[in-house]
This record gives C-alpha cells, structure tokens and sequence, in this order.
C-alpha cells in the first residue's frame, strides 16, 4: 500500500474515536465529541493535534484486541482570539474517555509544553475516570498530572470544562485549576459516586442531585460556572481568557477605549436614605466599569459576596463586592472563601483589584463559629493582605468592625481607599454601640427608648460617617458617586507600575 494511503488511513480511523456508532450515541445525548469541542473553541485553522497516532499499552483482559489511535483524548494547541492556546479534550467515545497510562502522558505532555511557553491550558472533561484494566498506572496516570496541575498553578492559567462524567479521583485535576465550568444535564462531579452513597450512609440520591451542575453551582461552590449548554460553555471560556495574561509574567490584553464623559450620575440615586434598605451592588458594578463587560464569578454561590472580572477603560480588572440584597451583605464562611479564592487568582495573574464595601460585619452564630468562621474569614484578609497588585477600595455604605478591616481597608494594603457621602464607617451599628456605650444612662431613664433614640442619633452623629476616617487618613477622598468611575480610572492609570518588595520565603501559610 502507498506510504502516502497508509497515513490518510490512520490519521481518518484516529478522527472517528470509538467509531461512528459511539459518535451517535454521543450525539443521541445531545453532547459533542472530543474534536467537535475543539473545533468551537479554537480559531479556525489554527488547532494542531499531537499523539494522534498514540496507543495504550495494556494487554491484560482482552485489551490488546481493542485498541484505538489516540487513546481517547485529543491533545495540542492553537489560538483562542488570536492568543496560544494548550488544550486537551477527552474522548467518551473510546472506553468511556477513561485515563490509561498513555492518555494521561499525552495529557502531560502538552502540560509541560503550556508551562514551558507560558500559555494557558484548558481541559475539556469528558471521562468515566481511571482505566481499571490498568490498575495502578491509570492512577500513576492521574497522580502525574495532579502534580503538574500543582506546579503550574500561579504560572498559567488553568481552566476545566466538565462536559460528562468527572469522578473518583478524576475531579481532584479540574479542583487543582483556576476555574471550572460545568454544563446543566450532561454533567456532574463527585468523589463517590450515587451507588456507594447509598451502600455506605444509605441516601437514595441522582448523579445530577448528587454533583450536578447545578448542585455545584449553589451548594458547594465547586463550579464557577453552571451553563446550559455546551455552546455556552465554549463561549464562557473564550470570555475567560480574554481577561487574564497568558501567564504570571504578562498583563491581561487591553482592549481599545475611547475616553469620555466619565460621569455617571445614576450613581447618585442607587444607595438609599435608610440604611437598613437592600440595593443592587451589580447596579453599581455596571455603572463603573466599562459597557457590558463585567463577567460574574459564582454567580449562584454566597450570593451576599459578589466577585467577577470586568474592564476600566479597556484595562481588566477583578471586583469583590459585599451585596446588600442578600443577606445585608454580611460576610459569612462560604462568602469570604469565595473572595479570598477570587483575590489570589487576580493577584497570581496582575489583574489589579476594586473592592466595593457595605458590609455590616461578620455572620454570627452557632453554625458559623462551630463550621471555622474565625479561619475561614481570616482568609480573606490573608488573601487581600497578601495581594501586591494594585487595590483600590470604595466603600458605599457600611463598614463594621472587623469587616471593615478585612474588606481591603487602608491599614492591609490598599493603595486608595474612597468613601461616598452615605459612608458609616464604626466599631458596630449606632443602635448596638448606644446599648453598650450609654447603658447605665438608658437603664435609669424614666423613658428608655427615647433616651436609646437620643443616644443612638447621638452616636450616628459622631460615627455614622466618612470623615472621622478620613481625618485619619484612613480615606483618601471623600467622592461623590457619580465621579467614582472617573477617578478609578485615573487611580489605576496612576498605580500601573507598582512594585512591591516582598520579603524573602519559600511560601505563606494561609489559614487553610
């Protein structure tokens, strides 16, 4: 046979998979194979496979009769937007897309390659998890590229897309990456699956029940993104990558930005007069950063914090928000592990930061202190402490306690700190403070509450503002809203060479 036909045979036989069968089957539930996945992501042209023509090794149960080129993963790289791209897409269509001794050192490979050439790499998951023909090296397998999930980790950005099954160990590489995003329906994510469950606790629940997306977007906060479909999965990585470098050396891509009247006056009107009245912090998100481009991170998750990326004429930049709407913003276990996760990856990658403030403090309570709320909240302020991109705090409303200190106050770092006019920055509420501040004076009152009243107006008085701060020089400016926007402009534009000298360690110990 001509060397030239020999060649076209196998590269085609490697582009079916499993056959065309399995592709139907795959297509039957509404999923889309390994090199179809690929195809949507990838500029067109622009993908280049290696290990087409890889095989596995084993021979033990039949194995050798079945053997498929490629070894069910499609592996290489090309450009997302014009920009280098390492990928790896799993094949459900060959032995359930399981992880052989050879798929994982395919996957490996183009790990090292993405490290070496600092670009970042997406996993596009797909996998019933180790092939238990091979025993202990399908768990080498993963073990292998656990390690290298770990080495890579603040260098390149990493990215998992859960597009099928992702279990047992297998969820231990996409838990390791920076952000992982889960389609609705067609995938879930756990350590054990429903069958053990019920074996071992006997709990009767479904695999979407049990590691849906959704389950994940919500309740653990594993995913960062729940999607209904794998489109638009495809399309939230694209949006992803467009705010990041390519790695810890570089800066995100600026996008071109015509200045303007920078003034938002709608910002005037959005905090109310009564400070125990909710609003929207994504309101006030929208109006300071630039036209649609504000991507929400865990949306679905600790709804009282919000954190997303966004861009400041044309520059990206990361938000964490406390949310008045839900929960008054309060910070609690789930909402400063959030933040914390979102801080270190912004400053792992110089993507400066803005923290917006109304936080009335932390949550408390029995389940609260007993769940580790003193080591959980700490890491927030270890995160943003920690932080040496520039940070730059408004603080709208709120600022109690502890919280006040935590949400990236002047005394951890932050290069500037604003406060509009509606600022109460204090130990504790007005009410809570004139309870403990003038008791005995409200315990011998003929009329209680109105002598509470009185002393409570007497403490807002004093406290429930911005400029006692700011007579410390804990707040830089005292700004009007509408003005907010055009001054972080100006701010970032100011802060965009700094440097910050750290002292010499092997590595911090968060309080994990």
């Amino acid at each position: 046979m001509d060397k030239i036909a020999i060649l076209n045979e196998y590269t085609e036989a490697a582009k079916l998979g499993g056959g065309q069968a399995r592709i139907d089957s795959q297509h039957k539930k509404g999923k889309l194979t390994a090199r179809e996945r690929i195809q949507l992501l990838m500029d067109e042209g622009t993908f280049e496979e290696i290990g087409m023509l890889v095989k596995h090794r084993s021979y033990d149960f039949g194995m050798e009769k079945e053997q498929y080129l490629g070894d069910g993963v499609v592996t290489g790289y090309g450009k997302v937007n014009g920009r280098l791209v390492y990928v790896f897409s799993q094949d459900f269509t060959v032995f359930g897309g399981s992880l052989s001794e050879t798929h994982a050192e395919k996957i490996c490979k183009i790990m090292d390659m993405a490290v070496q050439n600092g670009a970042p790499v997406i996993g596009l998951n797909d996998s019933g998890g180790a092939r238990i023909q091979e025993g202990v090296v399908s768990l080498g397998g993963y073990a292998d590229i656990f390690y290298r999930n770990v080495q890579s980790s603040g260098v390149i950005p990493q990215l998992s897309a859960i597009m099928g099954p992702c279990a047992g160990g297998a969820v231990y590489s996409p838990a390791i990456t920076d952000f992982i995003l889960m389609v609705e329906n067609s995938s879930y994510m756990f350590v054990t699956g429903p069958n053990v469950v019920k074996t071992v606790t006997h709990e009767t629940v479904t695999s979407e029940e049990l590691g849906g997306a959704i389950t994940h977007a919500e309740k653990s906060g594993v995913t960062h993104f729940a999607c209904a479909n794998e489109l638009e999965c495809i399309d939230y990585l694209k949006r992803l990558l467009s705010y990041m470098p390519q790695n810890c050396e570089e800066d995100a891509p600026v996008y071109p930005y015509e200045a303007g009247n920078e003034i938002r006056s709608k910002l005037n009107d959005i905090v109310p007069e009564n400070a125990n009245q909710p609003y929207d912090i994504k309101e006030v998100i929208e109006e300071v950063v630039d036209t649609d481009s504000f991507l929400e991170v865990h949306k679905l998750y600790a709804e009282n914090i919000v954190v997303g990326f966004a861009r400041l004429a044309g520059r990206s930049i990361g938000i964490v928000a406390n949310q008045p709407a839900s929960m008054a913003g309060v910070l609690d276990i789930n909402a400063s592990v959030k933040a914390a996760r979102f801080v270190r990856f912004c400053d792992a990658f110089n993507i400066p930061l803005l923290v917006l403030v109304d936080v009335p403090g932390f949550l408390p309570g029995t389940d609260q202190e007993w769940n580790g709320i003193i080591t959980n909240g700490a890491k927030l302020l270890f995160a943003l402490s920690e932080a040496t991109v520039p940070k730059i705090t408004v603080i709208t409303r709120k600022a109690y306690g502890g919280a006040y200190d935590v949400m990236n106050s002047k005394h951890i770092g932050a290069d500037l700190n604003y406060a509009w006019p509606t600022a109460e920055i204090a130990v504790m509420g007005a009410k809570g403070a004139a309870e403990i501040i003038f008791k005995k004076q409200i315990a011998e009152a003929e009329d209680r509450d109105a002598k509470w009243k009185e002393k409570e107006l007497e403490y807002m008085a004093k406290f429930a503002n911005p400029y006692g701060a700011a007579a410390r020089g804990f707040i830089d400016e005292v700004i009007l809203p509408e003005v907010t926007r055009e001054k972080l402009i100006k701010a970032y534009q100011m802060l965009e060479n700094k440097v910050v000298k750290m002292p010499k360690k092997k590595h911090a110990n968060i309080p994990l």
